[in-house]
């Protein structure tokens, strides 16, 4: 899987220094992904501590927007026999934000991943940096739902950056480099849910007297979003020489409808058109990856966007108190990630993603029912241990399949399957979240992740395609 490239070949005027992935390493090309997407992450996850505070702000300040879809949600759980104690209204609103914002990613990564097997990674990663960065402008400027709205829309069509990373890591030439590297990204991830919550619940605890809460943090999303376009433009070498890429703008478009239809995502169908497609039972274990990959994130994802609005709820958590609890995770999943995730020899990546799902279990079952901290705390702890293994596990077992020119889009792919499972796994968690309560949906969902462990034992060890 050696790779060729010629010194600025992909390089703009002006940058001839940029070098590629071999002449500058693959050491230096993982520490300008892990840092691009540190910043990044630390923008994107502000939010998160203040949406329920965010739906609460709306709902008092006689939005009309907001009030139309309130209205609308009360007579339907009026009309379907819905106990008044049961209407969570602000969880199923925070469901449909949060499909809302995965079902455009789900349209817009195939477009970037197809792209940068076209352009380069580094060029369409620019672009989607640019996108999220008109988000976090309309969210400072928001003053109404409808514009709030409008900024996740702009987000969830520009978030495709976090496939491009991955793409940009699995074109490196060697196996242990792209696990290294996946585990960086994990890293990345842990760090940025870590800081990044708390930074947005202190920001909006010291708003200025009259001015919006949420101001602060969305300006200071908008300066993180510069600052990462200006830091990849300087020290992001393009990873996919010219002769590896795609030959004709028409692929490009061919590979974005296959990313696009359900059926066509779960047969690799993007990868098995080509000629140079990998063998047949390469193409099995890449199926069956990609069926563990949505039903482990359709079930987490619906799970994990919940848990924000049952504290909020049950124990009457304020943004801060939701930035500690975003805190203490993502402290676990950076120690996790540093210390063990990083150390799994490849070839092992099966063995500890089984692990880590069977601990999902009693992680969401002590969350779903948790009568005090000490309870939620226990649950928090393994479902973070668990959340910082599968993922990157499973990114590195898929970025060893494909020829160069495939690892954009096989990445893509991987990266669709879940952008899909994230987009209706919130709001069908949400909704029997509303219909039902906390404690039934966390008890179902635990018990689904038996379905992926299942899946896991029809793939073998040996998974390298060197």
């Amino acid at each position: 899987m050696a790779k060729s490239m010629t010194r600025g070949e992909d390089a703009p005027r002006g940058i001839a220094q940029k070098k590629a992935p071999e002449e500058a390493g693959p050491g230096r090309v993982t520490t300008v992904v892990f840092l691009a997407l540190l910043i990044d992450l630390l923008g994107f996850t502000l939010i998160l501590p203040l949406l329920p505070s965010i739906l609460d702000h709306y709902a008092k300040a006689d939005d009309s927007f907001f009030q139309s879809l309130q209205n609308t949600v009360d007579w339907f759980a009026a009309t379907v026999g819905v106990p008044q104690e049961r209407r969570y209204n602000s969880v199923l609103f925070g469901g449909l934000i949060g499909s809302l914002f995965s079902i455009l990613q789900f349209f817009s990564s195939p477009l970037t991943g197809a792209a940068s097997d076209y352009y380069g990674r580094r060029k369409v990663l620019m672009l989607t940096v640019v996108g999220l960065i008109s988000s976090y402008a309309l969210w400072a400027l928001s003053q109404s739902f409808g514009v709030f709205l409008l900024s996740r829309v702009v987000g969830g069509l520009s978030k495709g950056n976090v496939s491009l990373c991955t793409a940009i890591i699995a074109d490196l030439p060697s196996s242990k480099s792209r696990s290294k590297g996946m585990a960086m990204i994990g890293i990345a991830f842990s760090l940025g849910f870590t800081v990044g919550p708390m930074i947005g619940a202190i920001f909006a605890m010291n708003a200025a007297s009259g001015e919006i809460f949420y101001m602060r943090p969305a300006l200071l999303a908008l300066l993180f979003a510069v600052i990462d376009l200006v830091f990849i433009f300087f020290l992001l070498p393009e990873t996919l020489p010219r002769e590896n890429r795609l030959s004709s703008v028409t692929s490009v478009f061919q590979e974005a409808g296959d990313l696009v239809s359900p059926i066509a995502l779960f047969n690799f169908s993007a990868v098995t058109r080509r000629k140079d497609s990998p063998s047949r039972e390469s193409i099995q274990n890449l199926k069956v990856l990609g069926l563990v990959y949505f039903l482990y994130l359709f079930l987490f994802s619906g799970l994990e966007y919940t848990i924000s609005f049952l504290t909020h709820q049950r124990f009457r958590f304020d943004s801060m108190q939701q930035g500690k609890m975003f805190f203490f995770i993502g402290i676990t999943m950076a120690v996790i990630q540093g210390g063990y995730a990083r150390r799994i020899k490849p070839g092992t990546e099966i063995i500890a993603v089984k692990r880590s799902i069977m601990l999902l279990i009693p992680a969401f079952l002590l969350i779903g029912w948790a009568n005090g901290m000490v309870m939620l705390g226990i649950g928090l702890f393994l479902y973070s241990f668990a959340a910082a293994i599968v993922v990157p596990c499973l990114s590195a077992v898929v970025s060893a399949y494909g020829s160069t020119s495939q690892k954009g889009t096989v990445m893509g792919i991987l990266r669709c399957l879940g952008a899909l499972a994230r987009a209706v796994g919130p709001i069908l968690s949400a909704t029997v979240y509303w219909l039902a309560g906390p404690e039934l949906c966390f008890s179902v969902c635990s018990f689904c992740f038996l379905l992926p462990l299942l899946l896991l034992g029809r793939i073998k060890l040996e998974t390298k395609n060197e």
